[in-house]
């Protein structure tokens, strides 16, 4: 079913959580277990993300550096056909610009179809390390909706190469990216919003959010975006803080800002334990407050807060 789909036959909020792919070389048995920890809430779907290649430098015996590029986190497309056939919930798998080609792509639309998963999720996807401004991968697409228009060629058919096709079963519906706080590469939030009404535009089923710990700033986004035209389910993202150090980090990496209020709770942390104990609180709050409001559905980023998001959870569901 089309998460849409899902969302509309709820007869409560929504509930759905993100996995990473486990580092190459390692079981996905730990996957499994932040899916046994969180499945008694009947999750609509899970997310899992996917992972760009990156270079890395190795020593040759002639003492001389060879780069290399390396995948540190392989297996988004089998991880979520192993979820969906285990689980018997509908696996979200990532989708992205960065560091793929299209080529590439459309072999994994391919697998995707056979396996029977048809939910996405169409990003455009981070930078490379060693880049100071995104490059799409050679043959890549540059944005999200360049990647929209493969995926809805695919659906009407066709290959990359114009040639038709004859193994779409289910058509692919796809959410995208939106940001309360504006894309940090954005000039402007009213052009950040003129991009999104154009991925909606092109065929977005739904959008979620990026983190936000000011649900206050997600309303206004809400308002903004209905205000031009934006009519699809906006889903919020929330993560619970669970170590003292992403005070900093997250509003660096993210581009989010914390609320002064739970700056001051957090500062007050001696260790990490306490830091959790916030974040839990802080995040329960924010989801009571959202699904008063009305939301759609609530959309947990799970990495490194499994327990804590177990603990909000069990609070509002």
């Amino acid at each position: 079913m089309k998460v849409t789909d899902l969302i509309n036959e709820s007869k409560k909020t929504g509930f759905s959580f993100e996995v990473l792919p486990p580092l190459k070389g390692s079981s996905i048995d730990r996957v499994f277990k932040t899916v046994d920890a969180l499945r008694e809430f009947n999750p609509l779907y899970i997310n899992i993300t996917t992972h760009r290649s990156e270079y890395v430098y190795k020593d040759t015996p002639d003492g001389l550096y060879r780069r290399i590029s390396v995948r540190n986190r392989p297996g988004t497309v089998a991880m979520a056909a192993a979820i969906q056939h285990k689980y018997q919930i509908n696996a979200v798998p990532h989708v992205i610009c960065s560091g793929f080609s299209r080529s590439e792509t459309e072999y994994a639309l391919i697998d995707l179809n056979f396996l029977g998963i048809c939910n996405l999720l169409l990003l455009r996807g981070d930078k490379a390390k060693h880049e100071n401004r995104f490059t799409p991968d050679a043959d890549g697409h540059e944005h999200a909706i360049d990647l929209q228009g493969q995926v809805n060629n695919f659906n009407e058919g066709y290959f990359l190469d114009g040639t038709r096709m004859d193994l779409v079963r289910t058509p692919f519906s796809y959410g995208v990216a939106g940001y309360p706080e504006k894309h940090d590469e954005s000039p402007n939030p009213d052009e950040d919003l003129k991009w999104l009404k154009a991925k909606v535009d092109s065929g977005a089923d739904y959008i979620v959010t990026q983190m936000f710990f000011d649900n206050a700033k997600y309303f206004d986004f809400v308002e903004r975006c209905r205000a031009i035209g934006i009519h699809v389910p906006i889903i919020p993202g929330i993560k619970p803080v669970v170590v003292c150090n992403q005070l900093t980090v997250l509003p660096k990496v993210f581009h989010v800002d914390m609320p002064d209020t739970l700056v001051t709770e957090l500062r007050k942390c001696k260790d990490d334990a306490a830091a959790k104990e916030v974040g839990v609180e802080w995040c329960t709050l924010q989801a009571k407050e959202l699904i008063s409001r009305g939301v759609p559905s609530i959309h947990f980023y799970s990495m490194m807060a499994t327990e804590s998001v177990r603990k909000v959870a069990k609070e509002i569901y």
